[in-house]
């Protein structure tokens, strides 16, 4: 059973990415390609200071390659939030059915994706950004929170456990994100606008559409345990 449901929501999630990966294509990699058309010598090393990064491995040269990696990833990480939502639904009990399906994907679009923007917008190349790892955990920190948040409003509803659901939401943004390390920055506030707004969008987009696939997939593959 467990099984069944595991593969159910990865077929899911692969094609909520599959869709996701046309919409990033049209809307988001012009942006990106514009921004570093933007970027300097001298930006991208001030961008690179402190971090580790791997400069002797394969990079997907430009074309079609960078696309095929960019839609592989894209996929996967479809499949990974699909097979998340499948297991905090099977372990705590909470079907994900048709009914509810695009309610599952806002909670996974506003833990996963908008609590953390609101700290850390998305990002074009030759952007200020602070320490990576900082921003890792900070990121971390603040989906977990998030959605232990959204877990207790919806699950509890009590006056006390929405008060608690507050206080872990708003805390990493009480805490602050962590601030650049450079001030440099070689995208235009126009620029950098345009993909924020269209990023979110479109995970917004990716985020419904897992939950519903994902309630679409466990109703046919999971009837006994998921009623649709």
């Amino acid at each position: 059973m467990i099984g069944r449901v595991v593969l159910a929501a990865l077929l899911a999630g692969i094609a909520a990415g599959l869709i996701m990966g046309i919409i990033q294509h049209v809307r988001l990699t012009p942006l990106i390609l514009e921004a570093e058309r933007l970027e300097t010598p001298q930006t991208v090393a001030a961008h690179s200071h402190g971090e580790d990064h791997d400069h002797g491995g394969w990079h997907p040269a430009d074309g079609w390659q960078r696309s095929l990696a960019t839609a592989l990833t894209t996929v996967m990480a479809g499949a990974a939030f699909a097979a998340v939502l499948a297991g905090i639904s099977l372990l705590s009990g909470m079907a994900i059915t048709r009914r509810n399906g695009m309610v599952w994907g806002l909670c996974g679009f506003l833990a996963v994706t908008l609590a953390p923007a609101m700290g850390l917008p998305p990002e074009l190349p030759g952007m200020a950004a602070g320490d990576l790892t900082m921003r890792q955990v900070w990121w971390v920190a603040t989906v977990a929170l998030t959605a232990a948040g959204i877990y207790l409003i919806v699950r509890r509803g009590e006056a006390w456990a929405v008060a608690i659901a507050l206080v872990l939401i708003i805390l990493p943004h009480a805490v602050g994100a962590p601030p650049p390390v450079h001030a440099e920055s070689t995208v235009p506030a126009e620029l950098a606008a345009r993909f924020t707004a269209n990023a979110i969008a479109a995970n917004a987009v990716f985020w419904l559409l897992i939950g519903q696939f994902v309630a679409i997939a466990l109703s046919l593959a999971a009837k006994d345990i998921y009623e649709s």
